[in-house]
């Protein structure tokens, strides 16, 4: 990496530290560069692997450790020597539930990352205090959680711009992280449109849930607790009962296997 580009993630990583639509977030058109394989979402394993809305404050990002320098634009997990996972939500759907979850979250001393979905944010601004005063972090998933990879690179980067712009005027900053919509990675058009809107990196997973389908809460429970390991980034969506149903069970789980969920960065600083 030339000395240019280490600035620039290092710039991106320190601006800051997502009912949800029926598509899952992985649903829709697999790029042909994806790293997933398979039905389970599995990715590469081992890592290297502004003026407020006048109706509501800006909300200081909480400090949050920085991720470290160096790491790929497309992230599937950490390393598999940490005792940490890291639990992604879509930021969308009903708010109450959104709450809800947090507040579990909140009980048992976890941490999760909010991709938020930019139409989201405009009609409850409310949650993006919420998530932070929360200790928890917020990311980039489109402006209206559309199929990506199949937008021009205008129409691309007006999606992820526009949620930028949204998150930056409710907290201070675009965040750290952007995610595609309907989509585990990023296609070549879809990374340089996030570069260009000032992202160092697309966030993937290493674990579906598959809680958009809605199994109910003990097979959602199954299949994170079947597959999470050390540095596993888990996809997950707010909007769901049985998702809010299975998180103390499944941070339970991974207390008991030794594992924390904290935030994306944390997990990759």
């Amino acid at each position: 990496m030339s000395p240019l580009d280490r600035r620039h993630v290092l710039r991106a990583a320190t601006l800051g530290a997502a009912a949800s639509m029926l598509s899952a977030c992985g649903g829709g058109p697999r790029p042909a560069n994806a790293g997933g394989g398979g039905g389970d979402g599995r990715g590469t394993g081992a890592m290297p692997s502004v003026s407020a809305d006048p109706s509501h404050s800006t909300v200081a990002s909480p400090a949050a450790a920085s991720p470290a320098a160096g790491l790929p634009f497309e992230i599937h997990s950490g390393p598999t020597t940490t005792d940490r996972v890291a639990l992604t939500f879509h930021g969308q759907g009903d708010p109450a539930a959104a709450r809800s979850l947090l507040t579990e979250a909140e009980r048992a001393g976890a941490r999760i990352t909010v991709m938020a979905v930019g139409s989201w944010l405009d009609s409850y601004p409310e949650m993006a205090k919420r998530v932070l005063d929360g200790g928890h972090e917020l990311g980039n998933h489109t402006q209206n959680h559309v199929a990506i990879s199949t937008l021009s690179a205008d129409a691309a980067y007006a999606e992820i711009e526009r949620c930028a712009q949204r998150l930056r005027q409710l907290t201070g900053s675009i965040g750290a992280w952007f995610r595609p919509s309907q989509a585990q990675d990023c296609t070549d058009v879809v990374a340089a449109q996030a570069r260009r809107a000032g992202y160092a990196h697309c966030l993937s997973y290493d674990v579906d849930s598959l809680d958009y389908t809605d199994p109910g809460a003990s097979a959602v429970t199954h299949t994170v607790l079947g597959q999470a390991r050390a540095g596993s980034v888990v996809s997950m969506h707010f909007g769901h009962a049985g998702t809010v149903a299975a998180l103390p069970a499944i941070l339970d789980g991974l207390r008991q296997r030794g594992l924390r969920a904290v935030t994306t960065s944390e997990l990759l600083s």
